[in-house]
Order: C-alpha cells, then sequence, then structure tokens
C-alpha cells in the first residue's frame, strides 16, 4: 500500500519500530537516588516541595527527605527524616510583638530582626535533632541528587560534597536578588525591585536610586554577615567530614537549577540565565468538592461569596481588636456571605453571613463559581491561586514580598490595596464594593489568570524534566554561566571601567601636555620675534 509515494510498512514491522522510538525516547533517570533536604518549618513552603517529590516519587524515583511534615501514609520509594518537634519560630525567632508589627519595619530590620535570624535558627534546630545528626553521619546511601530548599538554609548544602552530587534548588520565595550574582546574572536594579520594597518595574529617578542601594546593600549584608554565620554552623555540624571543607559561597555557585515559585505576568520581567526555571503555580490542581458543609454554605449564597485568608503564618485570630470590629461590622452589613480562615472558631459577635474555620481548603474554594472576591495578605501561593482560578483580590499585604505582590495586582487592574494600620470602616467597605461591583477588576483577572496558565508545558512536568536533566547530565554544566569563574571586579566589569578611566584621564594629560607645549612654543617665537 502507497500513500502520496510512501510507501508504509506492515504492522508487524512496525511495531517493533514504536517501541524501540519508544524505549530510546524513556528518560535515563528512572530510578534514581534523590535526597531533598527541607529544614525551614513552612507549611507554605512545603505545599510546593511536596508536590514536586510526590512527582518524583510517581515516576519511580526513590526519595530521602529531611522534613517537617512526615506524609500521611508510607510509601515504599520514600525515607523520611523527621523534624520533630517543629520549631516554633514565631514565638522565638521573630523580634516583634506581633506579626502586624511588621508592616511598617525596614528592609535592615526585615533582614536582620526577622529573615536572617529564622534561617539561622531553624537550620540549627534541625542539626540539634539526633535523627537528623544521625542520618547525617552514618548514612551510606549513594545519592544522585541534591534537592534543596532556596530559603536561609544555605549549610545544608554541605550534603552535595558530602555526596559529591550535582544540587537542583527549590525557590520557593521567588525571585530574589541575590540569585542573580549566585547564577553568574548582573541584576537590571533599574527595573527589576528588590522584593522587599513596594515598588513596580517602573521606577522613578529617587525609586530606582533607592532599589540600587537597598538591593547593593543586601548583598554585601549577605556575603559580610549572613553567609559567615551559615558557614560556621555547616564547619561546626559537618565536622565529621574529612577536611578541608568547601565554603558555602563556592556550593552555591554549584547549583545547576533553580527552580522559582513565579511565573509571569505575576512577577516582574528580568534577564535569567536557562539555570532560573519558572515554575510557579505547580501545587494548583483542579479543584475538587468541598466538605458538605462548607458546599452548601457557598452553593447558597445567591449573591457570591467573598474569601478572606491571611495564610498560614499570619493569624486573622491575632489581629487587633480594633481592626476586627471593624471588619465584623462591615462583613455584617453586606448581602454576600464570607468564608474567613480564623483559626479562633469561639470568635463572638459573628455576623450571621460569616463562617469561620480554622483551615480551610482554599484553592478549592477558589475555585468555586460564587466565590467573587479573595482577601488576602499577597502571599505568593495565595496570590498565585487567586489568578490561577480568576479571582479578584483585596489586599492587605503586612511583610516580605507581600507589597511587591500587590503592587502587581493593582498594576494589573485586579485588585485594590489597602494599607493595615490605616483600615477604617469607610475604606474596607469601599475596597469591597469596588471589588465587587465594578466588573474591570474581574475582567482584568481573566486576562491575567490566562496569561498565567498559557505555558508550553504544565509547571510541575516542567520542574520533574529539569531535575532529570540535571541528573542525567550529570549537574548539566552546559547551563552554567561563565560569568561564575570571573573575580567579581571582572564580574561588575569594574576593570573594564577602571580601564576606560585611566585612558581618559591619560588623555586628558596627554592633550594638556601637547596644548601646553604648543602655548610655550608659541610664547618663545614671540618672544624672539620681540
Amino acid at each position: 500500500m502507497e500513500v502520496r509515494g510512501y510507501q508504509l510498512l506492515p504492522k508487524m514491522h512496525l511495531l517493533p519500530l514504536v517501541c524501540l522510538v519508544a524505549a530510546t525516547a524513556l528518560p535515563t533517570t528512572l530510578g534514581a537516588r534523590i535526597l531533598s533536604v527541607n529544614v525551614f518549618p513552612g507549611r507554605s513552603h512545603w505545599m510546593m516541595i511536596g508536590t514536586i517529590l510526590e512527582e518524583l516519587l510517581d515516576r519511580g524515583h526513590e526519595v530521602t527527605v529531611i522534613t517537617n511534615y512526615p506524609r500521611k501514609s508510607a510509601h515504599p520509594n520514600l525515607t523520611e527524616i523527621v523534624i520533630s518537634p517543629i520549631y516554633d519560630f514565631w514565638g522565638k525567632s521573630v523580634k516583634v510583638d506581633s506579626l502586624y508589627d511588621l508592616t511598617d519595619i525596614s528592609v535592615h530590620q526585615m533582614l536582620m530582626d526577622f529573615l536572617y535570624p529564622l534561617g539561622l535558627q531553624t537550620a540549627e534546630y534541625a542539626f540539634t535533632r539526633d535523627n537528623v545528626m544521625e542520618f547525617l553521619r552514618n548514612d551510606k546511601t549513594q545519592f544522585d541528587l541534591l534537592l534543596a530548599e532556596q530559603f536561609y538554609q544555605e549549610a545544608y548544602l554541605m550534603l552535595a560534597h558530602k555526596y559529591k552530587v550535582p544540587i537542583v534548588s527549590i525557590g520557593t520565595f521567588g525571585f530574589a536578588q541575590y540569585m542573580g550574582p549566585m547564577m553568574g546574572l548582573m541584576n537590571a536594579w533599574s527595573h527589576v525591585p528588590h522584593e522587599f520594597l513596594p515598588f513596580t518595574d517602573h521606577m522613578s529617578l529617587y525609586e530606582r536610586a533607592y532599589n540600587s542601594f537597598v538591593s547593593s546593600y543586601e548583598l554585601l549584608l549577605r556575603s559580610w554577615y549572613y553567609l559567615p554565620e551559615q558557614q560556621a554552623m555547616a564547619d561546626k555540624y559537618f565536622s565529621f567530614l574529612p577536611g578541608p571543607l568547601p565554603r558555602l559561597s563556592d556550593l552555591e555557585r554549584q547549583v545547576s537549577v533553580i527552580l522559582l515559585n513565579s511565573y509571569p505576568p505575576l512577577t516582574s520581567t528580568r534577564a535569567k540565565v536557562p539555570g532560573l526555571v519558572q515554575v510557579g503555580g505547580l501545587h494548583i490542581k483542579p479543584p475538587k468538592r468541598l466538605p458538605d458543609d462548607l458546599q452548601t454554605f457557598i452553593d447558597g449564597a445567591t449573591d457570591g461569596v467573598i474569601y478572606f485568608s491571611l495564610g498560614t503564618n499570619l493569624r486573622s485570630a491575632d489581629m487587633p481588636p480594633e481592626k476586627l470590629s471593624i471588619i465584623l461590622k462591615v462583613f455584617g452589613a453586606l448581602k454576600q456571605r464570607v468564608v474567613w480562615k480564623f483559626e479562633d472558631e469561639r470568635i463572638r459577635n459573628l455576623p450571621p453571613n460569616v463562617l469561620v474555620r480554622s483551615w480551610l481548603p482554599q484553592s478549592d474554594i477558589l475555585g468555586h463559581r460564587n466565590v467573587k472576591v479573595f482577601i488576602t495578605h499577597g502571599g505568593l501561593l495565595g496570590t498565585q491561586e487567586g489568578v490561577h482560578r480568576a479571582v479578584p483580590m483585596v489586599g492587605i499585604p503586612i511583610y516580605c514580598d507581600q507589597h511587591l505582590n500587590m503592587n502587581k495586582a493593582t498594576l494589573g487592574g485586579y485588585a485594590v490595596k489597602l494599607y493595615f494600620p490605616n483600615i477604617t470602616e469607610e475604606s474596607f467597605r469601599w475596597a469591597l464594593e469596588e471589588v465587587l461591583y465594578n466588573p474591570s477588576y474581574k475582567k482584568n483577572v481573566d486576562k491575567v489568570s490566562q496569561i498565567f496558565r498559557d505555558r508550553p508545558v504544565p509547571a510541575l512536568e516542567e520542574s520533574v524534566y529539569w531535575i532529570e536533566y540535571v541528573m542525567r547530565y550529570n549537574g548539566a554544566p552546559q547551563l552554567r554561566s561563565a560569568g561564575l569563574d570571573l573575580p567579581w571586579v571582572s564580574f561588575a566589569l569594574l576593570d573594564v571601567v577602571g580601564l576606560l578611566v585611566i585612558v581618559l584621564i591619560g588623555g586628558v594629560l596627554l592633550v594638556r601636555r601637547v596644548v601646553s607645549n604648543l602655548l610655550g612654543g608659541k610664547r618663545k617665537s614671540k618672544r624672539k620675534n620681540e
């Protein structure tokens, strides 16, 4: 049989060919042994990490994980080293009376009083667990990859040195300024705002100057203060390894790929190297049916539902009483129903149209057709879920990247942002009614949602692809930027600038000398003539 001049192979000959092609297409990393280290006790961070680990298990890989959150059921390919009890970092690391006080702190305070202590204390706490140290000292498994969270836990990169394996890092926090130099990339401070500053990617002269100052200050603080503290911790707890131990800054430069919890248009567009891979939203799955009481409450909301959650760390139950009273009063006057993640279900004076639960399936709720507004603190995962489900937002950012996320949302026209200390009954009611009844917010979030979901490859598949890619090519050195091999003076082109300055000064001096000689010659000639 022929079709347009081509002869088709008989079925019995075609079958072996198909099998051969399928066999050669299989990845060479099936059954790899992966060590995953995630010692930061952040439930929202684990949502991203756990999703990746489950997919690796489904693909036949063997996973050993150091974690705060054990799997609910055993898996034959999973070995867990559980950090227990979970470290209460909010009670021990954070030097503020209430998380709501973080609204007004500076970037210096955010780093020195919050994030650096948070990272150092949670990292060291895991080292003090007997089962963790027993594993670190005595485990003889030959792993193929270290999968480590990129969130203030750098001491554990020493495991890559112990096992002589490549590193894939998971940036649960999305882009951070220090990741550029870490991956051999110059940061563009002219249009990429620092993640803790409330700027957009269109900055004024003052904002660009301040952004450059804060970004360079953080890089210096990280290099001169924070990393040496992590280095001292690594030297202490990995002292059983034959020395000398490598520097953590060098191990960071060995990271092959960072899986970033970000994706356009929810992050500023910026230059990036191949090893910076954006996979934000990989944790989002198709919405499931809600628990019966919650399903009935939302189904019966003929005027729509407002969903309110401040995430896993910021507790609504800890809100100052005067703000809580304002919010309850506004909710009670609405015709919409409200579903509120409120940690103390014994709350008094609760209006009849408000349902509170200490825990709620947020992504599934946002996927319900009756949910019209999402009141959020602007956390990264929540913002992604709101956009993915196309629900307009009222943002109440408190700290870290929440201001940046909500600025991006207001710039995109799908959110209204409120400054928590200034919330009044009038401003809160206005924000809700603006988002509820102005159709532009829904129209804009529909457009942004389409862009966020429009990808060549699903985020989870892309994540696992790059993990397996790094293992297939033994660290994938082809992804590595040559900028990592340059001293920082050359990397920042300061040597070139210095050369240009020297040439410029030399040229000026030369011209000055030539002019001086010419003028001197003319004066001598004039005197002779006289």
